[in-house]
This record gives C-alpha cells, structure tokens and sequence, in this order.
C-alpha cells in the first residue's frame, strides 16, 4: 500500500491590507522508499537555523523563512513574490512513525526522511468520553 500526498488546498487570495504574513508554496519531490518517506523540499535563500517542521495528526508542515534582505516599507517590481516564506503541508497519514522524522539542509535542498511504521496497517489510539 502506497501513501496518498495530498497537498494542502490552495491559500485564499487575499488583497495587500491582510495581515497576515505572505507565504509561498516551495516546490518538492517525494520518493516511497521501502523503509520509508523521503522529501527534498527546495527553500534556496533559506538557513538550516529558519527551519521549523510540525506533525499534527497525518499532517506535515514545513515552514522556511527568508531573512528580509529589502525594507518591510519598500517593494521592487516583482521583488515581493521573492521576499516570502515557505510553507509546505502535506497530508502523509497514519503510517509514518513522525517521531523518528529525520531532516537535513544542503544547498538550498532540505531533506526529510520519514521512517514507515513496522506494522501494514495504521494504529488509532480511541479515548472513551465518559
């Protein structure tokens, strides 16, 4: 049985007012490996140190942050696109032991191992709720 990667539904559009902190989508590979999961996820510009990979659940999130080389108050003909984050979420499932993940960057490429668990088959924990 071969995982599904689902890649997270697209961000919402939103209009230059928002708030929030502009993100991008870096582009990766992903190789099914018997033992386990690899993923080389491209964030060029970015420093091991600005890494942060989260598991919640089935999911993965890899978020990279650029250092902020121009002015928060000053923006260049297509420059913004370049000064955003990453941010990579990928729904891997019940089959992978996350806390044995292993990650390694080289050269703008990080590298994410992800161990398989040794059964075939998916534990779910159940809670009873009195």
């Amino acid at each position: 049985m071969h995982p599904t990667i689902i890649p997270a539904l697209s961000r919402r559009q939103s209009d230059e007012t928002d708030a929030s902190p502009r993100v991008r989508q870096p582009h990766f590979e992903c190789r099914d490996l018997a033992p386990a999961l690899q993923l080389d996820v491209y964030v060029p510009g970015v420093e091991a140190g600005d890494v942060e990979i989260t598991t919640r659940g089935p999911d993965l999130v890899v978020r990279a942050r650029k250092p902020q080389r121009v002015r928060p108050n000053w923006r260049a003909l297509h420059l913004e696109a370049a000064q955003h984050d990453y941010e990579l979420k990928l729904r891997l499932g019940l089959g992978f032991e996350f806390t044995a993940l292993h990650a390694d960057m080289r050269d703008g490429v990080l590298h994410i191992v992800v161990p398989k668990r040794q059964s075939g088959v998916a534990r779910i924990h159940a809670r009873r709720v009195a």
